[in-house]
C-alpha cells in the first residue's frame, strides 16, 4: 500500500468512491435494516454457537485425552517407557501439521460443512478405538490417524466465523466456541471420575479405556448432527433464501470477499504477497512461542499435579473451578474486546503474565506437602496464556483479506501451532521427572518473549493505519466514503495490501 503513489489512489477514489455506479455489493446490503441483521444475528448463534461450542470443546477434550488418562495407568498398561508417551502428543501434531494445508483446501473448494462434519466422525472412531490398544506401536498409530482427522476443525470453524460475523464479533464468537474446552471439561471430568471411581474399588479396571469409549462415542454423536445444521451462508438449510442474501450483507463490512465455496482459482501472486508480509511471521512466531507450553501442560498437567500430592481423581475434581474460571474469563475478554475498539492484542500481552508467575511458583517450590496448594494456585494462573493464541486466531479473518492469502495465513498459524505442540512435550524429559523443572522454565521463556512479539506486531499494524490516515487526509476521502470503496474492493477477492482503503484492527 505504501508504495502507492497519490495518482494512483485519486484513480481508485474515482473508481471506488465518486463512480456514478453503485456496486451490486453495496445495494444489497443498503436494502436491509439494522433489525433485520440483527434478528439473523441472533438466529445464527442460536444455530451455530452452541454447535462449534460443542464440536471445537470435544476436540480439545479429545486430543487431551491421553493426559488424563496416563493418570489412570495408561503407561503401565501398555509399557511405554521414556519419551514414549511424549511422543503420543508429538506425533498427532506431526500428523495435524501434514494434512493442515490439504484440509484446508477442500474446505475451500468443497461444502465446508459437510467435510467438516465427517471429520468429526472420523477421529471420534478413531478415540474410541484407542480404547482396544495393547502397545505403544497401536497407540501411536492411532494417534497420528487421530491429528489426520482433527487438523480441521479448529481453522474450519474460524473461515466459518468469517463468513457470519463482522469484523468487530470475531473475537467475541470466536471465543465462545474456543472456550467450549473449558465447558466440555467440566462435563466430561465429571463423567471420567465416574468411571474412575470404579478403577478405586476394582484395581483390574482399566478405567482410561473407558475413557475412550465414552469420548469416542460422544464425538461420533456430534458429528452426525454437524451434518444437518453445520456450514456458510450459502451450504446451510435452515436459512431461507433472503435470509441467505441478509447473512451475506451483513459481512460485507469486512472487506475480506465472499463466503463461497466451491470456487477453484487460486491465486499465487496472493500467496507470494503473503510471504512478504511481515504480519505473516508474526503470526507464525506467536503460534509457536504460545503452543510450545500448551502442548507441554496439555500432555503433563495431570501428571504435574499428581506429584502435588494429589491422586487422579483430585485432579479430576480441583479442574472443575479452573475449567469456570476459563469460561468466566474468555466470555469477559471476548465481550471487552467487541465492545473496546484495538485491544485485542493487549489483552493478549496481559494474559502472558500471570501465567508467568505461575509456572515460576510451579518451578521454584519444592515438591512438598505444604506447597501443594501453593503449586496448585500456580497452576491455576497458567489459564490465561491461552488467550494470546485465540486471539491471534481470530485476528487471521479480520486483518487478512484475499482468499487465497486468508488461505495461507491461516496454515501458517496452525502450521506454527503445529510445531509448537509436538515440540511442548519434548521439553518433558523423562530424567527430569518428577518436577520437569526444565520444561517449565522453558515455558515461562516463552511466554515472554511471546510478548514481545505481539508488541512489535500490533506496532506494524499501528503504522499501516497512520500511513492510511495520512493519505485519505491528503486526498480528502471522508471516512464513510473510505469504508464504501474498502467494501467494494473488498467483495472484488482484493488483499489487505491490494486494498488502499483497508484498515487494521488490534
Amino acid at each position: 500500500m505504501g508504495s502507492i503513489d497519490k495518482a494512483k489512489w485519486e484513480e481508485v477514489q474515482i473508481t471506488s468512491v465518486n463512480s456514478n455506479t453503485t456496486s451490486d455489493s453495496q445495494g444489497l446490503q443498503s436494502q436491509y435494516t439494522e433489525q433485520e441483521f440483527k434478528r439473523l444475528r441472533r438466529k445464527v448463534d442460536k444455530y451455530l454457537l452452541p454447535l462449534m461450542w460443542l464440536c471445537h470443546g470435544l476436540q480439545q477434550v479429545d486430543k487431551a485425552c491421553v493426559g488424563t488418562q496416563a493418570t489412570f495407568g495408561l503407561r503401565e498398561d501398555t509399557g511405554l517407557v521414556g519419551q514414549q508417551y511424549a511422543w503420543l502428543t508429538t506425533i498427532f501434531y506431526i500428523t495435524f501439521l501434514c494434512f493442515e494445508f490439504p484440509s484446508i483446501v477442500l474446505l475451500q473448494r468443497y461444502s465446508m460443512g459437510r467435510i467438516l462434519s465427517l471429520y468429526i466422525i472420523l477421529w471420534g472412531l478413531i478415540v474410541l478405538c484407542i480404547g482396544f490398544a495393547r502397545n505403544f506401536a497401536q497407540l501411536i498409530a492411532l494417534r497420528a490417524l487421530q491429528g489426520v482427522f482433527e487438523c480441521c476443525i479448529s481453522p474450519g470453524f474460524l473461515l466459518v466465523v468469517g463468513t457470519w460475523y463482522t469484523t468487530r464479533e470475531h473475537p467475541s464468537r470466536a471465543l465462545v466456541f474456543q472456550s467450549g474446552f473449558a465447558g466440555m471439561s467440566i462435563i466430561t471430568d465429571s463423567a471420567i471420575y465416574g468411571i474412575g471411581t470404579v478403577s478405586s474399588r476394582n484395581p483390574n479396571f482399566q478405567a482410561w479405556r473407558y475413557i475412550s469409549f465414552f469420548l469416542g462415542g460422544l464425538t461420533v454423536l456430534a458429528g452426525i448432527i454437524c451434518l444437518f445444521f453445520l456450514g456458510t451462508p450459502s451450504e446451510v438449510r435452515w436459512l431461507s433464501a433472503d435470509e441467505k442474501k441478509i447473512a451475506t450483507s451483513r459481512v460485507l463490512s469486512n472487506q475480506t470477499g465472499h463466503d463461497r465455496t466451491g470456487f477453484k482459482d487460486w491465486k499465487w501472486e496472493q500467496a507470494k504477497e503473503c510471504l512478504v508480509d511481515p504480519t505473516f511471521w508474526f503470526t507464525g512466531l506467536n503460534a509457536v512461542l504460545g503452543a510450545i507450553p500448551n502442548g507441554a501442560m496439555t500432555s503433563f498437567s495431570g501428571i504435574l499435579n499428581t506429584t502435588f500430592g494429589f491422586t487422579n481423581l483430585q485432579v479430576l475434581i480441583l479442574n472443575i473451578p479452573k475449567y469456570c474460571f476459563a469460561i468466566v474469563y474468555f466470555f469477559l475478554v471476548g465481550w471487552l474486546a467487541t465492545k473496546k475498539k484495538n485491544i485485542r492484542m493487549w489483552i493478549m500481552m496481559l494474559g502472558n503474565v500471570p501465567a508467568i508467575i505461575g509456572f515460576l511458583v510451579i518451578a521454584i517450590l519444592p515438591d512438598e506437602p505444604r506447597y501443594k496448594w501453593a503449586k496448585w494456585g500456580g497452576s491455576f494462573m497458567t489459564i490465561t496464556f491461552i488467550t494470546a493464541t485465540f486471539f491471534a486466531w481470530s485476528l487471521v479473518p479480520s486483518n487478512v483479506a484475499g482468499r487465497t492469502k486468508r488461505t495461507v495465513m491461516s496454515t501458517i498459524t496452525f502450521i506454527g501451532y503445529c510445531v509448537g505442540n509436538m515440540t511442548g512435550p519434548q521439553i518433558f524429559q523423562a530424567k527430569d521427572a518428577p518436577r520437569y523443572i526444565p520444561g517449565i522454565v522453558t515455558c515461562a521463556a516463552c511466554l515472554t518473549t511471546q510478548i514481545v512479539v505481539i508488541f512489535l506486531w500490533r506496532l506494524l499494524f499501528v503504522a499501516r493505519n497512520k500511513r492510511l490516515d495520512r493519505r485519505m487526509s491528503e486526498l480528502g476521502i471522508s471516512e464513510e466514503d473510505r469504508v464504501k470503496a474498502g467494501k467494494e474492493l473488498g467483495e472484488e477477492d482484493r488483499t489487505d495490501l491490494q486494498n488502499p482503503f483497508f484498515r487494521y484492527v488490534m
